[in-house]
């Protein structure tokens, strides 16, 4: 019997000795082995995507670490074509914080929305620096119930690793999760760790890095969830 194929499209700018970008295809091909299908995972260079690239082909986005990327209007243009398209989305780390931003400047009309990176004076920097920098850092996380994130973990409290210095700035968390967008993650002092949209299919983003459970031979919960949205989407 020929296994079903699933196209990912894999936003970002892969580098070989990002530890995230290595874990990537052995998180993919667990998930794969475990559902009995094959993943075509394409990497897409965030200064190859135009709102003229085609993107209908793939089954689902995941938005990588390892930003600044090369270019923010690259990857926010495949973000929203995720969203908008109702295509399976999975944002870690960087993704995250993309996906806050794409969200901040196309649903809720912020169009001086800013990553505090880039623009670390904008009066509007939806992702500002961390109070304390979670660079190579694991962390405990406690998860909402009955959020997509929940379901993949099959439980409420986690522990996961991180290589970030960036999250939500605190003075727009309120304004940002008022709507559709809602968190779905918190550490143990109540800082916002995941995120996801209710009226999606399947759209989590969150500040740690799953896929590294992958590197230590473990299956990442949200890498197999993706697939499994991936699934139910080309069905």
């Amino acid at each position: 019997m020929k296994h079903p194929h699933l196209h990912l499209a894999l936003i970002g700018d892969y580098n070989p000795d990002v530890l995230a970008h290595q874990a990537i295809p052995i998180a993919l091909q667990q998930a794969a082995d475990t559902l009995g299908v094959q993943v075509h995972a394409q990497w897409l260079a965030t200064d190859t995507v135009t709102p003229a690239t085609e993107l209908h082909g793939f089954d689902g986005f995941w938005c990588v670490p390892a930003s600044p990327y090369r270019d923010t209007a690259g990857a926010l243009c495949a973000i929203r074509f995720a969203r908008e398209q109702r295509r399976p989305f999975l944002g870690t780390c960087g993704g995250f914080q993309h996906a806050v931003l794409e969200y901040a400047r196309n649903v809720l009309g912020w169009a001086d929305a800013e990553h505090g990176e880039l623009a670390p004076n904008a009066a509007r920097a939806v992702i500002a620096p961390l109070t304390c920098s979670l660079v190579e850092a694991t962390d405990p996380v406690g998860l909402a119930p009955y959020t997509r994130i929940a379901e993949a973990y099959g439980q409420l409290q986690i522990e996961e690793g991180y290589r970030c210095r960036y999250g939500v700035n605190p003075t727009f968390a309120d304004a940002l999760l008022a709507g559709a967008l809602i968190a779905s993650g918190h550490d143990s002092t109540g800082d916002l760790r995941a995120v996801e949209l209710l009226d999606h299919p399947f759209f989590v983003a969150t500040l740690f890095q799953p896929e590294r459970a992958a590197l230590k031979g473990t299956p990442a919960p949200l890498v197999l969830a993706l697939l499994k949205a991936c699934q139910a989407v080309s069905a």
